[in-house]
């Protein structure tokens, strides 16, 4: 098997090995944010701390998060801790609720990126000669250019397609024959959608495995698709500000949330309320530092991620909970936590309605509304009976298990919008008034 397929030592290195490693390269990392980075040597200072005082890992509680509102405050360079002249690219957040967040990377940066999405890969079930469908979007998002930069360094064959087309994207499918697929799960459902469409079993395709990420989704939505498709479905997890995917990911054989690649970032558990360190195995907010990155150096950053540490599996490094919900997709409805992954995993329990969804908030007087637009499966869509009978019971469902009172709307085949990109799951209209 070629080098680039096999794991790496640090991946199977004990534990006080890789804390080791980690002490070491936090050292670095703290230093060399202080010393380059003006923002962050004022961060530091306006808290009281210094990079030499971190003699052990726990020492890192003691210094300032960043938020994504750092980045914002400090559009578009301001973060950065080297020369402009050493920038070899340049991403982007879509920046869709305000400034978008900007993040450099050197060519050592670039570098290091590219191993860490070909280890995920690899984790993920690669072999070689495998071809990869690339199916994330290309330019300022992270998705597309960090996956192709990593199939290419794991030695795999890269069909880099991009999102949209989705009526081509079927059809090279077909022809092409990849073995791999990488792409948001809401997209891959609409792929599904379009190779039934041409009359096309999805699980007869080539495709043996999905890396999917970008977006939360459950285990429940994980089982569809890997029965629909015919394939492992894996989660790759990781966000522009940090790096951008590959900062953690599945492995195949245990599929039990993804491993934190701890070499490079370390991670930490915070009361969302409170940012206090909550100890492995405790529901919280992921917290991220990087050890390695030269551009953007990130320091305790806040993802808004929910989730919580376990023990490593199938890799020395700890694993992350799957992740389902984010602190700001919670919706609070009627004064009850909602989160987007709780409807979706009761919707696909209605085996008469399709796993699209979309929930809009309106309010009615002083009282909120939450109605769910869903769909029927095309075998479904004139069966009135089969379909009042789920709506009904997905209605419930909600009522009974969330605490909410919904209205649930089926809509025709189609009738919801395919996102390309991140799946658009919730609509407020309650501060528009709408």
């Amino acid at each position: 098997m070629p080098a680039s397929l096999l794991l790496e030592p640090i991946e199977t290195a004990s534990r006080d090995e890789l804390a080791a490693l980690q002490l070491d390269r936090l050292r670095w990392s703290l230093s060399h944010a202080y010393d380059n980075s003006p923002v962050y040597r004022r961060k530091f200072d306006e808290t009281g701390v210094h990079p030499a005082e971190l003699k052990t890992l726990a020492d890192l509680s003691r210094f300032p998060f960043t938020t994504k509102q750092d980045l914002r405050d400090n559009y578009p360079f301001g973060l950065f801790a080297v020369p402009h002249e050493r920038i070899a690219r340049i991403h982007a957040s879509s920046g869709t609720t305000g400034k978008p967040t900007v993040v450099g990377y050197t060519a050592r940066d670039i570098d290091t990126w590219a191993s860490l999405v070909a280890r995920s890969i690899r984790a993920a079930g690669a072999r070689p000669g495998d071809k990869v469908h690339v199916s994330y979007g290309y330019g300022l998002f992270t998705g597309g250019l960090g996956a192709h930069y990593g199939a290419e360094r794991a030695g795999l064959t890269v069909i880099p397609f991009g999102g949209g087309q989705t009526e081509k994207q079927a059809q090279l499918i077909q022809d092409f024959c990849p073995d791999i697929i990488m792409v948001t799960p809401s997209y891959m459902l609409a792929i599904a959608d379009e190779l039934e469409r041409q009359g096309v079993n999805p699980a007869r395709c080539s495709l043996r495995v999905g890396i999917f990420g970008a977006e939360p989704w459950t285990n429940d939505m994980r089982r569809a698709i890997e029965a629909r498709m015919g394939i492992d479905a894996v989660d790759i997890y990781g966000l522009s500000e940090v790096m951008g995917p590959g900062v953690a990911s599945e492995c195949v054989e245990t599929k039990d949330g993804p491993t934190i690649w701890e070499d490079h970032f370390y991670p930490e558990i915070v009361d969302p309320d409170t940012g206090e360190v909550l100890p492995d195995g405790e529901p919280g907010e992921l917290v991220l530092t990087s050890l390695t990155k030269e551009a953007l150096p990130i320091i305790r950053y806040r993802t808004r991620d929910l989730t919580r540490l376990l023990p490593g599996s199938a890799r020395t490094m700890r694993r992350m909970e799957k992740i389902t919900g984010r602190c700001d997709d919670m919706m609070i409805v009627r004064g009850v936590n909602v989160f987007p992954t709780q409807i979706e995993a009761l919707l696909l329990g209605q085996h008469a309605l399709a796993p699209h969804y979309q929930i809009v908030l309106t309010k009615e007087g002083p009282l909120d509304v939450m109605t769910v637009h869903v769909e029927p499966r095309v075998e479904t869509a004139c069966d009135i009976a089969a379909l009042t009978t789920a709506r009904e019971a997905l209605a419930y469902d909600i009522k009974a298990l969330i605490g909410v009172t919904a209205v649930v709307s089926v809509l025709p085949v189609n009738g919801i919008e395919r996102s390309v990109g991140k799946a658009r799951r919730v609509i407020d209209k309650r501060r528009s008034g709408g």
